[in-house]
């Protein structure tokens, strides 16, 4: 097998370039941008707790199930048809969002939206490798931090959108983003000189998958990576709500404080990889975010009104557990078929845990009436990341255990 030769960035590859780096935008906009206007929605189309939770649980749902399901299809089609199809649900389902009538279109677009996302979750890696397989790790950085960008942007001009605008506007808006990251990949497909064969997704081993439910590793890994999931999306559903009643927050306050929640991560999936790969420091990580955890809960429990952005902040630092799960996949990795088939126990696992925080938070915030409950729920869940922590900190590997 002859080495892979490398080539400036932008070589033959600029549209590739710009297709990753507007499709990695969009993948998290839509979860993001709801919460901090609900208030004006809801002055114009009713939601109970309930289906406000139901609304948070929906990605997480979405990503396990279209996770399983996109690389059935990917290998039907190919990568960039399906790319382009989840693209324009995605933009029918932002806009659906926008021009939503009832509480059921609100779900039912919703559900497109993030079942599109779901799809160019498990896309975009396969792209790179295509287009990029002599700037894997750069390119995937630059992935990431634009999704970064894309979960704490949306809170910050939510509010003003709404304001001079309408919730509408503020939530249809985010389509035309959809659209025009349509362009370069129609481009490319046509273009003449594409390349035949494509880097599929892979799918795992069915082997190394029922080693997988009898891994006390892979279940642990899947712990950590489902409270950290379990924690951001029951913020991203219901922080603002949380703030304004518990801390007076204004909705645009509200929303900068979603905003900072979710800039969090960008340092972490910066920092956690570097820390856990060459220092191996996996022990300390997991003590910081479970600290994080607890001490921002406990913050906003006692004294929510008193330093309101520190408790976010430290609220928002504990899910490093997110970055730190997917490396932990490739460190208790031998081979790359056992990286494929923890990746996916665990995400598949760990995403069908997380579906059931936001939805939880709302039915315990509408059966007490307060948010006292609902935070102590949060704030336990950092124990079973602890326990599980203690597992996957230990330097062994997946295959191992089933000669052990």
């Amino acid at each position: 097998m002859q080495p892979i030769q490398s080539r400036p960035l932008w070589a033959g590859r600029t549209l590739a370039l710009i297709g990753i780096v507007f499709v990695a935008f969009n993948l998290r906009t839509a979860v993001a941008s709801l919460s901090p206007i609900l208030h004006q929605l809801e002055a114009e189309i009713p939601l109970n707790p309930a289906v406000v939770g139901f609304l948070g649980m929906l990605p997480p749902l979405c990503y396990a199930v279209f996770g399983i399901l996109t690389p059935m299809v990917a290998k039907r089609i190919g990568l960039e048809a399906a790319l382009i199809t989840s693209l324009v649900a995605l933009a029918i389902g932002l806009l659906g969002r926008g021009v939503a009538g009832s509480a059921l279109w609100l779900v039912a677009a919703s559900a497109l939206t993030f079942a599109a996302i779901g799809v160019g979750n498990v896309l975009l890696p396969p792209l790179v490798k295509r287009y990029f397989p002599d700037r894997i790790g750069l390119m995937t950085t630059i992935y990431v931090m634009a999704m970064s960008v894309s979960t704490f942007a949306p809170p910050l001009v939510a509010v003003p959108v709404a304001d001079a605008a309408g919730w509408r506007v503020s939530l249809g808006e985010w389509a035309l983003l959809a659209a025009i990251s349509i362009v370069p990949w129609v481009v490319l497909l046509a273009h003449p000189k594409r390349r035949s064969r494509a880097a599929l997704p892979e799918e795992a081993d069915r082997g190394q998958l029922r080693h997988a439910l009898r891994s006390s590793l892979a279940w642990s890994l899947a712990i950590v990576f489902a409270v950290s999931g379990f924690n951001a999306y029951a913020a991203f559903a219901w922080l603002p709500t949380i703030l304004h009643d518990i801390a007076g927050s204004s909705p645009a306050e509200a929303g900068v404080l979603l905003s900072l929640y979710a800039a969090m991560g960008l340092p972490a999936g910066l920092l956690v990889p570097v820390i856990a790969v060459r220092y191996g420091r996996v022990r300390l990580l997991i003590a910081v975010a479970v600290a994080a955890f607890v001490a921002g809960y406990l913050g906003l429990l006692l004294v929510p009104t008193w330093a309101t952005w520190l408790w976010v902040a430290l609220a928002g630092l504990g899910p490093l557990l997110f970055p730190l799960a997917l490396v932990l996949i490739n460190l208790r990795t031998r081979t790359h078929s056992g990286a494929v088939a923890l990746s996916g126990f665990v995400q598949s696992v760990g995403y069908l845990i997380v579906a059931i925080g936001p939805l939880a938070v709302g039915i315990l915030h509408d059966a007490t009436g307060g948010w006292g409950w609902p935070l102590v729920f949060l704030l336990a869940s950092a124990v079973p990341a602890a326990i599980a922590g203690l597992v996957v900190a230990r330097p062994r590997y997946f295959e191992d255990e089933r000669v052990s």
